[in-house]
C-alpha cells in the first residue's frame, strides 16, 4: 500500500461528541478512519452501523472520525449537526468541515468516503460508497497485526464526552419522523422514529396506544412486546383497522391489526438490499432498502424507498413487492416509470390519480402516474441533486432545500421543505409554489403562518381543515387550522420516554 502523510485536523473547527479538538498526533499508534458524510445522505445514514460494528471490534486501536462535510445550506449549521448526531447515535468524534476544507485537503469526491490512517500517521487506504465493512475490517486487522509485531501499536480506549451526555433527551416524542391522521376514527398516528415505536392517540393529544417496546429491533407480537428500528411513513386502512409502517431501519415493511393487537411484519427481510433488482418477488423474501413512506390505493401500497431511489409497489392480495418507478439511478428524470430517476424519494401521497412525491436530494416534487398510461413529471423544483434554495415560483425555478413531507389536500398539496424549515402550499397542475407557515429560522414558535417556526420539519397529514406536522427536531407535532393558518402546538399529557413508561402503562379499546 502507498503511503502518504495525512494532513493534520484543525484545531479550531467546531468539534462534537468530544470534550476537546482531536489532531491526528495525538492518535499516533492507533488506527484511524476518517468518514466524510452529511447528514442528509441515505448512504452515509447505511453506513453509521458498519462503522459502529469496526469500532466495537477494536475498541482499543481503532478511532472513528466523522468529518461532517455538508451539501446542503442547512447542514452547515453546527447545532443541526448535533441534532443529527443524537437522531442517528453517532458515538465517534465529529469534525464539522466548515467550508469543506478537510473535504478538499483530502481530495474526496463522494459522500461517503473513508480514508484510512495507518498508527504512523499515514494515509494507506480509501474508499467510497456502502458496503466496505469486511474490506476496511481486512485493512484494520492487517494494521493492527503490522505494528503489533513492531511493538508500535497503542493499545487504549479513547475516552470521549458524548452529546447524548451533555445533551440528555428526555422529551415524550423523540425525532417524530411522520404523522398520519384519520377522520373516521379520529386517531392520530405519529411516528416516534427516535424512540423505536408508534404512537396512537386522539386528534386531541389523548394517548391511546403505545406500539413497540421503544427498543430498536425487530420483533413481531403484541403491541407491548413488537420492536421496531425508527419507523418512518404510515398509512392506514380505517376499515380494516390496519395501519402500514415503512419501518426505516429495519428495511421492511410492518402491519399492525388493531383488532388483535398485533404486529406483523409483512415485507423485506431484515437485511438491507444493496441490488437494484429483482423487480418482483415474494414480499416477506425481498430484501428492501430504507423504506421511508408508504400510501395504500386499493390494495396497492406503494413505497418510497429512499434508499435505492424508487418507488416500489406491493400487491397486498398477491403479497408481491417490486419496483412500480424508478431505474436506481440518483438523479431527476421524468418520462416512462422505467426510463424515471428519482432521488432518496422520502415523502409519498396521492390525489388518487398521482403520486405526490417529495424527493429529497433533488429538492423537488414529483408526480407518478398510477392510472393508465402512467408517467412520471417534475411538478416544481429545480430537479438538480445541488439546485436548491429558497424561493417561491412556478415549476423549474422554484428553490426547495431537501423536502421530506409531502400531503395532498383539498386540490393542494403541501410541502415540508424541512431544510428550509417551512411549509409550502403547490397548485399541483400549474406547479405554482408558495410559502404558507414558517420564517424560515429554526425555532419553535407558534403564530399564525409566517410568523411561526419550526426546526426540520418532515412529515404532514391533513384532515379537513386541520394540517398536522411533524416537527422532528423539536420532537414536538404542530397543527395548523387551514382555513386561519393558525399554528399551535399540540400536547400528549401522560407520554413520557419509554425508559420512563412502559407500553403496557397506557391500555385503551
Amino acid at each position: 500500500m502507498s503511503r502518504v502523510r495525512a494532513p493534520e485536523l484543525p484545531q479550531n473547527y467546531p468539534w462534537l461528541n468530544t470534550g476537546q479538538p482531536i489532531s491526528l498526533q495525538s492518535l499516533k499508534g492507533r488506527v484511524v478512519i476518517l468518514d466524510f458524510w452529511t447528514y442528509c445522505c441515505i448512504n452515509c445514514l447505511h453506513v453509521l452501523p458498519e462503522l459502529k460494528f469496526l469500532e466495537q471490534k477494536y475498541p482499543d486501536s481503532l478511532t472513528v472520525i466523522g468529518v461532517h462535510s455538508a451539501k446542503f445550506e442547512n447542514e452547515k449549521e453546527v447545532e443541526n449537526i448535533r441534532q443529527a448526531i443524537l437522531r442517528y447515535d453517532v458515538e465517534h468524534p465529529v469534525l464539522v468541515d466548515s467550508g469543506s476544507r478537510v473535504w478538499r485537503q483530502y481530495a474526496v469526491r463522494a459522500w461517503p468516503t473513508f480514508k484510512i490512517i495507518d498508527p504512523e500517521g499515514y494515509v494507506v487506504g480509501s474508499f467510497s460508497g456502502e458496503g466496505k465493512r469486511d474490506a476496511l475490517d481486512e485493512i484494520i486487522g492487517k494494521l493492527i497485526e503490522e505494528y503489533q509485531n513492531k511493538s508500535t501499536i497503542n493499545f487504549r480506549e479513547v475516552s470521549l464526552i458524548l452529546e447524548k451526555e451533555k445533551q440528555p433527551l428526555t422529551t415524550p416524542l423523540a425525532f417524530p419522523g411522520k404523522v398520519l391522521a384519520d377522520s373516521l376514527t379520529n386517531q392520530l398516528f405519529v411516528a416516534d422514529s427516535g424512540h423505536h415505536r408508534i404512537v396512537v392517540s386522539t386528534l386531541e393529544g389523548e394517548v391511546l396506544h403505545i406500539i413497540g417496546t421503544g427498543k430498536a429491533g425487530l420483533i413481531d407480537g403484541s403491541f407491548d412486546e413488537a420492536q421496531f428500528s425508527a419507523p418512518q411513513g404510515m398509512t392506514f386502512d380505517a376499515k380494516n383497522q390496519v395501519l402500514y409502517v415503512a419501518d426505516t431501519k429495519n428495511h421492511a415493511l410492518r402491519k399492525i391489526d388493531f383488532p388483535t393487537r398485533q404486529v406483523e411484519t409483512i415485507a423485506g427481510t431484515g437485511e438491507q438490499s444493496r441490488k437494484i433488482s429483482p423487480d418482483t418477488g415474494v414480499a416477506k423474501e425481498t430484501k428492501l432498502n430504507s423504506p421511508w413512506d408508504v400510501e395504500k390505493v386499493g390494495d396497492r401500497l406503494f413505497i418510497a424507498m429512499a434508499g435505492s431511489h424508487q418507488i416500489w409497489l406491493l400487491e397486498l392480495d398477491s403479497g408481491i413487492i417490486g419496483i412500480y418507478a424508478g431505474n436506481g439511478g440518483e438523479a431527476c428524470v421524468n418520462g416512462s416509470l422505467k426510463e424515471s430517476a428519482f432521488a432518496q424519494p422520502s415523502g409519498i401521497s396521492t390525489d388518487g390519480n398521482e403520486l405526490f412525491i417529495a424527493d429529497s436530494e433533488v429538492s423537488s416534487v414529483r408526480a407518478v402516474g398510477i392510472n393508465e398510461h402512467p408517467k412520471v413529471r417534475t411538478v416544481c423544483g429545480s430537479g438538480g441533486l445541488f439546485g436548491f434554495g429558497d424561493k417561491d415560483g412556478q415549476g423549474e425555478e422554484v428553490l426547495l432545500q431537501h423536502c421530506l413531507g409531502i400531503e395532498y389536500t383539498q386540490n393542494y398539496v403541501w410541502v415540508a421543505d424541512t431544510y428550509n424549515h417551512k411549509i409550502k402550499r403547490v397548485e399541483y397542475h400549474a406547479g405554482l409554489c408558495r410559502n404558507m407557515l414558517g420564517d424560515g429560522t429554526a425555532g419553535h414558535q407558534d403564530g399564525q403562518g409566517i410568523n411561526s417556526r419550526f426546526s426540520e420539519p418532515s412529515g404532514l397529514s391533513a384532515i379537513a381543515q386541520h394540517l398536522f406536522i411533524a416537527d422532528t427536531n423539536n420532537h414536538l407535532i404542530r397543527r395548523i387550522e387551514l382555513d386561519t393558518l393558525e399554528v399551535t402546538t399540540l400536547e400528549f399529557p401522560g407520554l413520557c420516554p419509554p425508559d420512563v413508561c412502559l407500553p403496557s402503562n397506557i391500555e385503551s379499546d
